[in-house]
């Protein structure tokens, strides 16, 4: 059962600025391993974090490294969750993300789908792939 979607774009250039001109702000945004890529998939990977909080409902407290961005077996991206996003979407039921990225142009986007229901009892421990981590 689809719980939550959500969608975003980021002007490439935009986020570039903001990370120049903002001390410490990338750390705050990505994790280690994201701050490593070129810029165009800094930006999709903060559109799918941006998608991710949409499809969440926009819960306050959640932490922006607390969600990353990581490239599955098979290339596709994929959202590892932990800490505070990991818990709001335990608490909606959320058990598996399917997220979409595209940069083009001047743009990037995302687009992430939360699926689950009931949250079964016995599934609060760590998952990997799509799931929660």
């Amino acid at each position: 059962m689809i719980i939550g979607v959500g969608i975003d774009v980021v002007e490439i250039a935009r986020l570039e600025q903001a990370l120049h001109r903002t001390h410490g702000l990338a750390g705050r945004l990505f994790c280690e391993a994201e701050r490593a890529l070129p810029m165009r998939s800094l930006a999709a990977r903060f559109a799918a974090k941006e998608a991710l909080a949409k499809a969440l409902g926009a819960p306050p407290g959640l932490l922006w490294t607390d969600a990353e961005v990581v490239a599955g077996p098979d290339g596709r991206p994929e959202l590892k969750v932990s800490g505070t996003v990991a818990d709001a979407a335990a608490r909606r039921g959320i058990r598996r993300w399917h997220v979409s990225l595209s940069h083009d142009g001047d743009l990037a986007t995302a687009v992430v789908i939360a699926e689950g229901g009931e949250n079964p009892e016995g599934t609060h421990g760590e998952t990997s792939g799509l799931g929660w981590v």
